[in-house]
């Protein structure tokens, strides 16, 4: 893949930590290289404190890295931000408690200035596609957790971003509802023809995903593989019940197992 394929773009990141006041540096992510493709789906997965929130973070111009260029679509994250071009999900879905679900996915639309009309259209036709549109009046607190995502998932899509940033949005939800949040991102991002960066602590969640699983090694982290997922769209649960998706995880599972004990 070449940078002028590559709607995202990392280059030699370096994002280290500390060193002031008399505190050791830490170093979180070291010398790492990587391309993402438009309308492609890449997970990071990697043991805890490994730098993929960070990679993540250095994207979305929410970190500022201490060596190397991230790039999207040839700009810097910061002129992407500027310009809506980025969509972020964080594990807590955030929405404003004193806003209702319709004007909490309305909101990046209101901040950029769209006639009321338009954004709140934009908003339910969201809201829909994510399956919660007769929530629309509902207080954030009236939702369940996974209801809260969708709408957070609703917002970030507001804009229509170039890329996606998900940062383990179904980290703290119940397996069932995983699944099932899982199962609904997957046929999302295939029908708005999304490009994804997904970060999660399971393999199997991003060999379902994903059509790259990129395994980062502990700190510093870098980049140890990248499996190419070959699975498949559109997909379906039971899909994790073929030989090839078993094969697929236990590869995933190995190269975590060997980087973790520097093999």
């Amino acid at each position: 893949m070449t940078a002028q394929q590559a709607l995202l773009a990392f280059s030699g990141i370096d994002v280290t930590y500390g060193g002031e006041h008399g505190t050791a540096p830490v170093t979180a992510l070291k010398a790492v290289d990587l391309e993402v493709r438009e309308g492609e789906f890449v997970s990071l997965i990697g043991p805890s404190g490994c730098g993929k929130s960070t990679l993540l973070r250095v994207a979305a111009d929410l970190i500022k890295p201490s060596a190397g260029t991230a790039l999207i679509d040839g700009v810097s994250p910061a002129d992407a931000r500027l310009n809506r071009e980025i969509g972020f999900v964080f594990q807590d879905a955030a929405l404003l408690e004193w806003r209702r679900i319709l004007a909490n996915v309305a909101l990046p639309l209101e901040l950029q200035g769209v006639p009321k009309e338009k954004r709140l259209a934009r908003a339910r036709e969201l809201l829909a596609l994510v399956g919660i549109g007769e929530f629309e009046n509902a207080w954030p607190r009236q939702l369940s957790g996974g209801m809260r995502q969708r709408a957070a998932i609703a917002r970030a899509m507001s804009t229509r971003p170039r890329v996606m940033m998900m940062d383990e949005p179904f980290g703290a939800l119940d397996q069932i509802t995983r699944d099932r949040l899982n199962l609904e991102l997957s046929r999302i991002v295939e029908k708005e023809r999304m490009t994804v960066v997904f970060v999660t602590h399971s393999i199997h969640e991003a060999v379902f995903l994903s059509d790259r699983v990129v395994v980062m090694s502990p700190r510093p982290g870098r980049i140890r593989e990248v499996i190419d997922v070959d699975l498949p769209r559109p997909r379906e649960l039971t899909v994790r019940d073929t030989p090839r998706f078993t094969e697929l995880c236990r590869l995933g599972e190995r190269l975590l197992e060997e980087g973790f004990h520097g093999e």
